[in-house]
């Protein structure tokens, strides 16, 4: 192993946790090194990728603390950690203003809390994926340049192998730079690599029996390197089930004009999902991410359809970001139709006898105001509707990741958590590598980007607060 680096805190990772980490324990004077493990300037993580819209819980991220708090609860269903939820509320609006004055642009993209605080320039709101000088491309370029002003350096082509621990307190990071082993030891180390969604094996472990039959939503890098150092060391983790995601054309899996838009989760929450033999297998009613949870636990995660009406196609189907109608048509997708139940089912492969029993039990139910068939639905906030009138349309659905909502535990300081509950000292997380906030049992979704500014944020404050004063004072001897 070669040389051995001295520094004051390392970040590994150089997404939008990583970079907000790294700014702000370097405002506090503290020498600061983040690690990308790719060589490209434009290095591809999911927060290149995004869209760009910062909200909590699909709410105003800036509103009253207390009633963002309350959002989030909703969302999550009281199942995420308390104390992080409080902190991601206390901490929203002041992340925000924080951003800002590192240079980071907003625009309001509409009138609802989703869209109030969007990245600027916009992301392009058309099928496929579009990113080059848009959105998070033009955050991170910023938030690079804010921590090279600050003195703080961003080195790339660095891959994290190991944490380095020494008394039980984390002291630097094992690293290959240019083919090379060396150590780069600092008194602090920040995880902020990302989601573990495109490990297949770890999606395997946590989320699915066939991680090949789900489209990755997603920069295709979060392999979970923190994740595993983490849990190398001793680390809790939680809630590694669950993921942020949407449904999407099947055929999104070898076409990319299908994805990350357009998302057929209006379509799925009004009409009825599908498994192989015909019947629904979850509540439609809690969402589209509870959906594409659902879809990526089926034996094989590919076998998934969403039948619906006119009606339906032409209500909730041309609702939300560039919906099914008409963006899924005009990208050169089609819809499976047919004027009764029993001739969609031949031509969907499903036996029309359980079809057909699936769509007469699910019409009773709306129409008395109570699923409660097997499987129960949900009818608020997500409205059931009829689907009682020819023609029929199907399409064919898979699974897409965007990101993995579970990870390693830390507290509301951003501090890692050992097993037994206590701060494994010298090591912090934040972002998408971490859980406890959101997923669990109803996938519940906080927001992306929310979680990872607020907590990188909260991750640069406590170094800030543990090590600052004693990094001026070896500066000065």
């Amino acid at each position: 192993m070669t040389g051995t680096e001295q520094i004051d805190v390392v970040v590994v990772g150089a997404g939008l946790a990583g970079l907000t980490a790294g700014i702000r324990a370097a405002e506090a004077d503290l020498r600061v090194r983040v690690i990308e493990q790719s060589t490209d300037e434009a290095y591809l993580c999911n927060s290149r990728y995004t869209g760009g819209l910062f909200h909590i819980a699909m709410e105003d991220m800036t509103g009253d603390a207390a009633w963002v708090r309350a959002n989030i609860e909703r969302a999550t269903r009281g199942e995420g950690n308390g104390e992080l939820a409080t902190a991601l509320a206390s901490n929203a609006k002041r992340t925000l203003i924080w951003l800002k004055q590192q240079g980071v642009r907003f625009i309001t993209a509409g009138p609802d809390g989703l869209r109030r605080n969007s990245l600027a320039p916009p992301g392009v709101r058309q099928t496929g994926l579009h990113w080059q000088g848009r959105a998070g491309d033009v955050m991170l370029r910023t938030l690079a340049d804010a921590l090279r002003r600050r003195s703080g350096t961003l080195t790339r082509g660095v891959a994290a192998q190991s944490l380095v621990m020494e008394d039980g307190r984390c002291v630097g990071v094992r690293v290959l730079e240019n083919g090379q082993a060396s150590e780069i030891r600092a008194r602090s180390v920040v995880l902020a690599d990302g989601g573990f969604q495109a490990n297949a094996d770890l999606v395997k472990r946590f989320i699915s029996p066939a991680p090949d039959r789900l489209l990755m939503r997603n920069a295709r890098t979060g392999q979970g390197s923190g994740l595993k150092m983490a849990e190398d060391v001793g680390a809790s983790l939680v809630g590694t089930e669950s993921f942020y995601g949407h449904i999407q054309y099947r055929e999104a899996m070898t076409d990319e004009r299908f994805w990350p838009y357009p998302v057929l989760d209006s379509l799925a929450t009004a009409g009825v999902v599908l498994n192989s033999d015909g019947e629904r297998f979850c509540d439609e009613g809690l969402g589209g991410v509870y959906v594409t949870n659902a879809i990526a636990k089926l034996a094989d995660p590919l076998s998934a359809v969403i039948l619906f009406d006119d009606a339906i196609w032409n209500g909730p189907g041309t609702d939300w970001l560039l919906p099914a109608n008409p963006f899924l048509l005009n990208a050169g997708g089609k819809l499976i139709s047919a004027p009764t139940i029993e001739q969609l089912a031949a031509q969907l492969s499903l036996p029309a006898d359980k079809l057909r029993a699936t769509i007469d039990g699910y019409n009773s139910g709306v129409a008395a105001g109570q699923m409660v068939a097997a499987p129960p639905r949900t009818t608020s906030p997500y409205k059931p509707w009829p689907v009682a009138k020819g023609p029929f349309h199907a399409i064919p659905v898979c699974a897409g990741v965007t990101y993995t909502m579970g990870g390693i535990a830390t507290n509301a300081k951003a501090q890692v958590l050992s097993q037994g509950g206590a701060v494994i000292p010298g090591l912090l997380a934040a972002g998408a590598t971490t859980g406890g906030l959101e997923g669990f049992s109803f996938s519940g979704y906080s927001g992306g980007l929310s979680k990872s500014s607020v907590f990188g944020l909260i991750a640069g404050d406590t170094l800030a607060e543990t090590l600052s004063g004693t990094a001026r004072a070896a500066q000065s001897a």
